[in-house]
């Protein structure tokens, strides 16, 4: 890569980190392609990223159509260079941001899996059966099962969870999203419940000399995390109709019975994190749907 291009992503990457509160894992998928770009801007003569224009960008994502790219990654490419070329522009580096005429292919959409009612309540029936083991491990996953249906968080959220976290009197939870914001969020009884039995009887049996103010930890007293959680909630689901689906079927099922109960659509976006209501919207079509299953399964002249 020529210095130019590699000295523009070393100060992206500088802004990215220290103004926007990207996650590691975002920036650095960033980076990987805008240094793809740079590498096709330079094989085009184009030796500066200040040279960067709107026909350029349209040229790289039609190779990378040609290479038969998906339309999800064709997105968080654009996504990418859109965000890199306005701060360029910010920085008085292009004299226009070419990237705000670059429009986003749209990312062919399923709908996600979703869970019963009558498939969770028999998870919980199993889990709380397990508990009567006494085995500490069983007091754990029944929390960390209750907590993503009852919540909707994200498996990252709910694996950071420290015990300062928690409104017992309140019944809330407060979890950091992504951009480092936090929210508040609600849950319920039986998920009270399962927090209190292991914080009795479940986390002092595995505390070790490593463990402080974590909620869930696992055997050796470290905290739980997301690859465990995922092979808690994959075990928990793997009898049902989803298969062993991870911890965010457990996030698409609580917003599907949410609205499915009469919630408000902003309130499940609140709760979700979501920072667009469009994104909550998926869960209206999957609503939709469970109706026109059970419409033409039960009505007689369906």
């Amino acid at each position: 890569m020529l210095a130019s291009y590699a000295s523009a992503l070393e100060r992206y990457r500088t802004n990215l980190s220290a103004g926007r509160g990207y996650s590691e894992h975002t920036i650095k998928g960033y980076l990987t392609d805008l240094a793809d770009l740079a590498d096709f801007l330079e094989v085009q003569g184009m030796p500066s990223p200040s040279e960067i224009d709107l026909e350029s960008l349209r040229a790289w994502l039609y190779t990378l159509s040609e290479r038969g790219l998906a339309k999800s990654s064709m997105a968080r490419k654009t996504a990418a260079v859109r965000s890199f070329t306005a701060w360029m522009f910010e920085q008085g580096e292009l004299s226009s941001d070419p990237g705000l005429r670059l429009r986003t292919p749209k990312a062919n959409k399923s709908l996600p899996k979703v869970a019963t009612r009558e498939a969770m309540a028999e998870i919980f029936d199993v889990l709380e059966a397990s508990v009567l083991s006494g085995e500490p491990t069983a007091f754990r996953d029944l929390l960390v099962v209750e907590l993503l249906y009852a919540t909707g968080a994200r498996v990252s959220e709910i694996a950071g969870l420290n015990l300062s976290d928690i409104d017992d009197n309140r019944r809330l939870i407060r979890v950091v999203g992504k951009g480092n914001k936090q929210r508040m969020i609600p849950y319920g009884l039986p998920a009270e419940a399962a927090l209190k039995a292991w914080l009795e009887q479940g986390r002092p049996k595995l505390v070790s000399p490593q463990t402080s103010f974590e909620l869930l930890i696992n055997s050796q007293g470290k905290r739980l995390g997301t690859r465990q959680i995922y092979e808690v909630v994959a075990k928990a689901l793997a009898g049902t109709a989803i298969g062993s689906a991870g911890p965010h079927a457990l996030r698409h099922t609580a917003a599907t019975h949410l609205l499915d109960g009469g919630a408000d659509l902003r309130a499940v976006q609140e709760l979700l994190g979501h920072a667009s209501l469009g994104t909550t919207q998926i869960y209206t079509h999957v609503s939709i749907e469970r109706l026109k299953e059970g419409y033409n399964s039960a009505h007689p002249r369906a």
